[in-house]
C-alpha cells in the first residue's frame, strides 16, 4: 500500500509540475540582431530598449492590400487579451517592410485604425529596404522582399515571440489561424520567469 501511495504522490508531483511556468515549448532559437529604428512617434527604439521584456514581433506595411490588415487586427486583439489578463512588461514591435513609403506619420495613421494601445506597441521604420530584408532573414528567418509584379511586398505572416534576452523562441500564424490563447499563455509564462 505504501508503494502505491508513493507512486501516486510522485505522479501527482510530476503532473502538477508539468503545468507550471516551465511548461513553455518553443519552436525557434534565433538571436535578434542589434537594431535601432524609428517608431510611429519619431522616437528611437532599439534592441537594448527591449532587453528584460518579452515582446511580440511581426512584419507589415501600411499600403498592404492583403494580409497586413487582418494581422494588425489580430495583434490588436492579442494586446487586448494580454491587457485583460493583466500581463505586464511586454512589448509589441511591428517592422515595416516598406520603409520608403512607411514614414513615422504613415505608421501613426495606419495604427490609428486599429484601436491599439500605442504605449507598448512600436511600429518601426527608418532603414533601407536592403536592411530590413537582411534583418528579417537573420533575426526571424522571415522573408521581406518586394513583389516583382506589383507595388506590394512578399513577407511572412507569422507572429514571433522574443524572450527577455532577445532571442526569438517561437513563431505562430498571425493571419488566419492565430492561436490567441496559446500566445497569451506563452507571453505570461515568459514574462513571469
Amino acid at each position: 500500500m505504501k508503494l502505491f501511495q508513493s507512486v501516486a504522490i510522485i505522479f501527482l508531483i510530476l503532473l502538477l509540475s508539468s503545468c507550471s511556468a516551465g511548461d513553455f515549448k518553443g519552436n525557434m532559437d534565433v538571436e535578434v540582431q542589434d537594431f535601432s529604428y524609428t517608431n510611429q512617434d519619431g522616437n528611437k527604439v532599439s534592441l537594448s530598449d527591449l532587453k528584460g521584456k518579452v515582446w511580440l514581433a511581426n512584419f507589415i506595411f501600411t499600403s498592404c492590400t492583403t494580409v497586413c490588415p487582418p494581422m494588425t487586427k489580430n495583434m490588436s486583439d492579442l494586446q487586448d487579451m494580454l491587457n485583460d489578463e493583466k500581463v505586464k512588461n511586454y512589448e509589441i514591435v511591428s517592422f515595416s517592410v516598406d520603409p520608403t513609403r512607411d514614414t513615422p506619420e504613415a505608421l501613426k495613421t495606419y495604427i490609428s485604425h486599429y484601436n491599439a494601445d500605442e504605449s507598448n506597441w512600436n511600429l518601426v521604420t527608418g532603414y533601407r529596404d536592403k536592411d530590413i530584408r537582411e534583418f528579417a532573414e537573420k533575426s526571424f528567418q522571415a522573408l521581406a522582399v518586394p513583389d516583382p509584379n506589383s507595388d506590394q511586398f512578399i513577407h511572412g505572416t507569422s507572429f514571433y515571440l522574443v524572450n527577455k534576452e532577445g532571442t526569438v523562441v517561437k513563431s505562430y500564424d498571425g493571419n488566419l489561424e492565430t492561436p490567441f490563447e496559446e500566445i497569451v499563455r506563452d507571453v505570461k509564462i515568459l514574462s513571469e520567469q
